[in-house]
């Protein structure tokens, strides 16, 4: 690797080369054996600034007229927050009575075996002891749960938020 230092010469040159309004790369490239970042490097530790305009860039370029258009306005519905996999779900309301209270009768208890798209997928225990099942209720469509799990598992958000956070007492 060549390590040039800045001559005299060559700072007089790069000084009058930046008045004149070249670029960094026009100056790199005039004084050789330089690199555009050295310049704007040398330039800033001179402390040069002010420099002329280059002739192409002192008046404004002409804006192309265009032809006036109409344009359409849609409203869209308004939401917040992000969106990209908000689901909405529409759940009944009346409680179910096989699975009130996370009491599933012996009949409707199935094992990951058992399970298919119309049946509830709920977890009731834990998973690593012997009497781990799912609920197996009827799932709504399209929801992996019956209608008590799935008015358990998808809370409004409003419904989130008006719950007081608990608090830890010192």
């Amino acid at each position: 690797m060549t390590v040039l230092t800045w001559s005299d010469e060559r700072v007089e040159q790069l000084r009058k080369l930046w008045e004149a309004g070249l670029s960094a790369s026009q100056i790199a490239a005039e004084l050789g054996n330089v690199t555009r970042n050295a310049v704007i490097g040398k330039v800033h530790r001179l402390g040069l600034s002010g420099r002329a305009k280059s002739p192409a860039s002192a008046a404004p370029r002409p804006r192309k007229a265009r032809p006036a258009q109409h344009i359409v306005r849609v409203a869209r519905p308004v939401s917040r927050g992000n969106t990209a996999l908000a689901q909405a779900f529409e759940v009944e309301l009346e409680p179910d009575p096989i699975a009130f209270d996370n009491v599933v009768p012996m009949s409707q208890r199935l094992s990951l075996q058992e399970l298919n798209e119309a049946t509830c997928h709920w977890p009731v225990g834990d998973p690593s002891s012997p009497d781990f099942f799912f609920c197996g209720g009827k799932a709504l469509a399209g929801l992996p749960y019956c209608a008590h799990h799935s008015r358990v598992a998808y809370q409004p958000a409003a419904d989130r938020r008006r719950q007081a956070p608990k608090t830890t007492s010192r």
